[in-house]
C-alpha cells in the first residue's frame, strides 16, 4: 500500500475568516492606511488613488482630508453594488468611514514637528500599501479606484496593482498644479512603491483566507 503525501489542494471551506477575524483586519488595514496617508499628509505629498485626489484638494483648499475623502468615494459606491454587491460594499463603506475616523485621531493625538519629506512619502507610501493589502483580503477596499482595480482584476486577471497604477500616475501629474515639482518626484516614486506592494502580493489565487 502506498502512502500519499498530504493534499497541495486547500478546502476553501476551513479558512474562510471568521467574523471576528475581519473586524480585527478591517481595523488593522483601515488603521495602518490611514496612518500612511497622515505621514504623507504631513509630508506635503500625494499618492494614487481618490487617497492622493483627496490630499491634493486638501492642500489646494482648506477643506480637511477626512471630509474629502469621504465625499469623493460615495460615487463609487454605485458601481461596487453593481459589480462587487452589498457584502463588498457595506465592509467598503465601513472602511472608508474607518480611515476618515483614524484620520481625525492621528490629527488629534500624534503631533509630528519635523518630518524628513523622503521618508514620509516613502513610508507613509508603504504603509498604505500593507493597509490596503489587508483590507482586500478581508473583502473590502477603500474605494474609489480600488474598486474599479478589482472589477478590472476579476474580469480579466489582470492585477489590480497594475491598474492602480495607471490612475495614480494621472493623479501624481496633477499634483504638479499644486505642490513643488520635487515633492511631486518623491510622490510619484512613493506611488511606485505602494503599487508593487499589491502588486507583487495580491493576486488570485495566492492567498486562501476570503
Amino acid at each position: 500500500m502506498t502512502e500519499t503525501g498530504p493534499s497541495l489542494v486547500f478546502d476553501r471551506t476551513q479558512v474562510v475568516h471568521s467574523v471576528p477575524e475581519d473586524i480585527l483586519g478591517m481595523l488593522t488595514g483601515t488603521f495602518t492606511a490611514s496612518f500612511g496617508l497622515f505621514l504623507l499628509n504631513a509630508s506635503e505629498a500625494v499618492t494614487g488613488g481618490t487617497a492622493g485626489l483627496s490630499l491634493l484638494l486638501g492642500f489646494a483648499t482648506t477643506w480637511p482630508f477626512w471630509l474629502l475623502f469621504a465625499v469623493i468615494n460615495l460615487p463609487f459606491a454605485v458601481l461596487a453594488i453593481w459589480k462587487k454587491g452589498w457584502r463588498f460594499t457595506l465592509r467598503t463603506v465601513v472602511a472608508i468611514a474607518l480611515v476618515s475616523g483614524f484620520s481625525v485621531v492621528h490629527e488629534a493625538f500624534f503631533a509630528i514637528a519635523e518630518l524628513n519629506p523622503v521618508y514620509g512619502t516613502l513610508a507613509g507610501n508603504l504603509m498604505c500599501g500593507i493597509g490596503l493589502l489587508i483590507v482586500f483580503r478581508h473583502g473590502g477596499s477603500l474605494g474609489g479606484f480600488n474598486i474599479v482595480a478589482l472589477v478590472v482584476q476579476d474580469a480579466t486577471g489582470f492585477r489590480a496593482g497594475w491598474t492602480l497604477m495607471v490612475f495614480d500616475v494621472l493623479v501624481v501629474l496633477s499634483a504638479l498644479l499644486v505642490v513643488p515639482w520635487p515633492n511631486v518626484v518623491l510622490s510619484a516614486l512613493g506611488a511606485v512603491l505602494l503599487n508593487l506592494v499589491l502588486a507583487l502580493n495580491h493576486r488570485p489565487g495566492r492567498y486562501i483566507g476570503r
